[in-house]
């Protein structure tokens, strides 16, 4: 059908809303609380327009095109409401801007200033319980910055199924927070960082390892070493102005180098590492009997998630270490070994696009003889405002590579940061362990793109092998209410908390969205089809550190080193 939009004519398909054939039709209408994919709330009406006839400004996004629609997006009437809305959202909002970690990033701040609010006509008196939450390892909330939009509420409900916080109390004494006011640290929380994706404000971010990293680089007692995840690569040019998607590897290489690290690590290394013990775990499972499915151990969210709401399903998961605890044992270990350098004397930190790494990092299973695998988590957005406050000129560095001997990478390992590239690096290693021959095609179509359940059968010498691949929390929570109820063709389950995986991490810049999302899997993909090493046990590195130091996988040392146990969990409120 046709609608006139600001006097042109656009067109829109029956039984969309009016904002989404603007959005197609390229014309901007501000929103707040409008979350793509999921049923419109019209909770804050920042979207109003004048539709000729109607007598009240509508939502535009939750209002349903009509046939000769006559639509005005900027009338005096909705220009002046959208203005009130920000100024009554500024009443009773702290002016701590300067202070902000959002500062010049801030829905809000963008749309006072694109509505010309410059005073505050209104004032308003703040709510009860506005302490700032910095009990978590990962989030901190900070309620006086909230403006009730809901999106952190929504994402973590409706996209995660955690449910850790809501609305609490009634009319203006309403607020977001946890049941009894409680601190997040004994919520259901899985620490994945989603709500800070979505907040348009300062009222939830990650909490900050900068000034602990800072010191230690300038502390020189300390060798630093640092590590950055398979994602990182794909997403940090974004904010240096470069196409999404672009693999920045080489040139985050000379910039970490720069920012005074002593070693640079490619997380991708232990990926490999960790297809290697993982993809024998898995066949060791299959041929003895052992739990069936098997799942990824990946996700540090997934595996607090389990741990919480399915503790019946803890032993189904890999006791493989993620790739960053991996990372930091052979570091600690085999690195110190052969440099000569005293673990304690080590401070090691990892460049991940995931908040729930700082969760992982602090878990009592993840220190041995007293030393933690990994000392400090920065994510991406931190390591973003780091090389800004250093002044460094991100575009200007030529491409180095990583450090040896936890340099080296094959695709497959690369391939950890998009969903379902674990599962398409652990059929290659494992098709190879069961049969001797490589996989005719790398290339397991079934398993990628953004689908939030995919699932596949690979045959492997005459065993059918059921494989799931599952991102965003709630996807998984069907996945297993279906294995619950009796499905059983399955053998082997990938995990990723964020949808679309790593490189939709709730460390990644701020404002990631579907496309962002799929332009960076892009990159991954074609990162893995010019590689020239594109499967973990082709890694002539790993084969070096087991030949050297772990022996074998599943072997007493790389067991001791590599692998941890997990317990059930309880949900204190």
């Amino acid at each position: 059908m046709m609608i006139e939009v600001n006097n042109r004519l656009i067109e829109a398909k029956e039984g969309e809303t009016i904002l989404t054939a603007l959005k197609q039709a390229g014309i901007h209408v501000p929103t707040l609380c409008y979350m793509e994919d999921l049923f419109p709330s019209g909770a804050c009406r920042m979207c109003v327009v004048e539709v000729e006839g109607k007598p009240n400004l509508v939502p535009s996004c939750a209002y349903p095109v009509e046939k000769g629609m006559k639509i005005k997006t900027h009338s005096h009437r909705a220009v002046r409401a959208r203005k009130a809305i920000v100024e009554l959202l500024l009443a009773n909002h702290p002016d701590d801007c300067l202070y902000c970690s959002r500062n010049g990033n801030c829905r809000l701040q963008d749309l006072a200033d694109e509505l010309g609010a410059r005073q505050r006509p209104y004032s308003g008196k703040k709510p009860l319980a506005m302490k700032i939450d910095n009990s978590s390892p990962s989030i901190v909330r900070d309620p006086a910055k909230c403006i009730l939009c809901g999106k952190c509420v929504r994402v973590c409900e409706e996209i995660q199924g955690v449910s850790a916080i809501d609305f609490i109390g009634r009319g203006s004494s309403t607020i977001v927070g946890t049941a009894f006011g409680e601190g997040l640290n004994i919520s259901s929380c899985v620490n994945c960082g989603q709500c800070i994706l979505v907040c348009p404000t300062g009222a939830l971010r990650e909490k900050s390892s900068i000034d602990r990293v800072i010191n230690a680089i300038n502390d020189p007692e300390k060798v630093v070493v640092v590590q950055h995840a398979p994602a990182i690569s794909v997403t940090i040019g974004e904010e240096f102005g470069a196409k999404m998607g672009v693999d920045s590897a080489g040139v985050l290489n000379s910039v970490l180098r720069v920012l005074g690290f002593d070693r640079v690590f490619d997380t991708s290394f232990t990926a490999d590492l960790t297809i290697m013990e993982e993809a024998s775990e898995l066949v060791k499972r299959i041929q003895t009997g052992g739990s069936l499915p098997m799942m990824t151990s990946c996700s540090p969210a997934w595996v607090k998630f389990v741990e919480q709401f399915y503790p019946g399903f803890i032993d189904n998961i890999s006791s493989c270490k993620s790739p960053q605890q991996m990372m930091g044992a052979v570091i600690k270990s085999y690195f110190a070994e052969r440099e000569g350098i005293d673990p304690s004397k080590i401070f090691s930190v990892s460049i991940m696009p995931c908040t729930a790494k700082k969760f992982e990092e602090s878990r009592p299973e993840m220190v041995r003889n007293g030393l933690p695998d990994i000392d400090a988590v920065l994510t991406t957005r931190e390591l973003v405002s780091l090389i800004k406050m250093y002044g460094i000129d991100f575009n200007s560095f030529e491409p180095d590579s990583a450090d040896s001997p936890f340099g080296g990478r094959s695709s497959a390992g690369k391939l950890f940061g998009a969903t379902g590239g674990v599962m398409e690096a652990a059929v290659r290693t494992a098709h190879y362990l069961i049969t001797g021959d490589e996989l005719k095609d790398l290339k397991v179509e079934a398993l990628r793109g953004l689908n939030g359940v995919k699932i596949a059968k690979v045959e492997i010498d005459g065993l059918e092998l059921g494989v799931a691949v599952a991102s965003g929390l709630n996807n998984a929570r069907k996945l297993l209410d279906e294995i619950q109820e009796g499905r059983d063709d399955i053998h082997f389950i990938e995990v990723m908390s964020c949808p679309g995986g790593c490189i939709g991490g709730g460390g990644q810049p701020i404002g990631t969205d579907t496309e962002r999302v799929r332009k960076r899997m892009e990159a991954l993909y074609a990162i893995d089809q010019e590689a020239q090493i594109r499967t973990s046990h082709s890694n002539p590195y790993v084969k070096r550190l087991y030949d050297e130091f772990l022996g074998e996988p599943l072997g007493e040392k790389s067991h001791h080193l590599l692998h941890t146990h997990y317990a059930k969990r309880e949900v204190m409120i």
